[in-house]
């Protein structure tokens, strides 16, 4: 199976890059060597190159900063998608493409379904959305999987955030009041493997298991680290007013990966552990 990554350089296509080539020839580009924005771009690089898969982990990820660069989030999040559908439908290729949680609004009270109105709150879950539209609309052979709180290596996150501040300052403040699913890169890359090989198609949920708010988060990634001299201190989202909304509570129903793998999704907290293991040998 020859296997095309966008976004190859990045957190996630570097985990996929890494799970999809135990079986399979993979072409990891990243946006130096294919940017997905450019419609002939990449229907010449996909017929040129011929893969029989396609993962899009390419992605425009500062949530925050699309509140300014809208223009910038929907060409790579909506218009690259629809691009690379469009072209794997001219190559007689499956795709793979990565969403996210933020397109539901957070007021749920329940695990979101894949089924579940959307109804995003801010401009980068706005430009997904879309882009989930566009594959939809431009693919034949397609698999959409909405993920959430993305951590791993070779990629700025929350983790490798909080280690950094907390050999910086003696008090952490964290919010408290949003819960999700920390999903380590490498458990979400073996769950698009999972699927890939599967006669899936539509839209699937996956998160490594679990749920916390962020500040739980943080006192576990501290607690794992042996960290003991940074406290953290629970706080509320409006104390920490940001360019754009999140939402309140963005966990995702697995029931359906679940059912036609086969498989439970590991804990984030393993997730965590074997990253902090990385972390820690990239330091020794």
């Amino acid at each position: 199976m020859r296997v095309l990554v966008t976004g190859g350089r990045g957190m996630l296509g570097h985990a996929v890059a890494h799970v999809f080539g135990e079986i399979a020839q993979v072409m990891a580009l990243g946006h130096e060597e294919l940017d997905i924005t450019d419609d002939r771009a990449v229907m010449d690089r996909v017929l040129g190159l011929s893969p029989d898969l396609i993962v899009n982990c390419a992605a425009y990820t500062d949530v925050d900063g699309a509140e300014e660069a809208r223009g910038e989030a929907f060409k790579v999040n909506s218009q690259g998608p629809g691009n690379l559908a469009r072209a794997a439908r001219t190559a007689g290729a499956r795709l793979v493409h990565v969403s996210t949680d933020y397109v539901f609004d957070g007021e749920g009270k329940r695990p979101y379904k894949e089924d579940d109105p959307r109804a995003p709150i801010n401009a980068y879950g706005m430009s997904k959305a879309e882009g989930e539209d566009r594959v939809m609309a431009e693919g034949r052979d397609f698999i959409i999987v909405r993920t959430s709180w993305l951590f791993g290596p070779n990629g700025k996150n929350f983790v490798s955030t909080i280690l950094d501040l907390s050999r910086k300052v003696q008090e952490l403040r964290v919010v408290d009041d949003q819960r999700g699913s920390p999903t380590y890169t490498f458990h979400l890359a073996r769950a698009l493997l999972n699927l890939a090989l599967r006669d899936a198609s539509g839209v699937y949920h996956f998160s490594s298991s679990g749920e916390c708010t962020w500040y739980e988060f943080a006192r576990e990634i501290l607690a794992l680290s042996g960290i003991n001299d940074c406290k953290v201190v629970p706080v509320a989202a409006k104390e920490f007013p940001r360019p754009a909304r999140r939402p309140r509570y963005s966990v995702l129903d697995t029931r359906r990966y679940r059912m036609l793998t086969g498989t439970e999704p590991p804990s984030w907290k393993e997730g965590l552990r074997d990253y902090l293991l990385i972390l820690s040998e990239e330091r020794s």
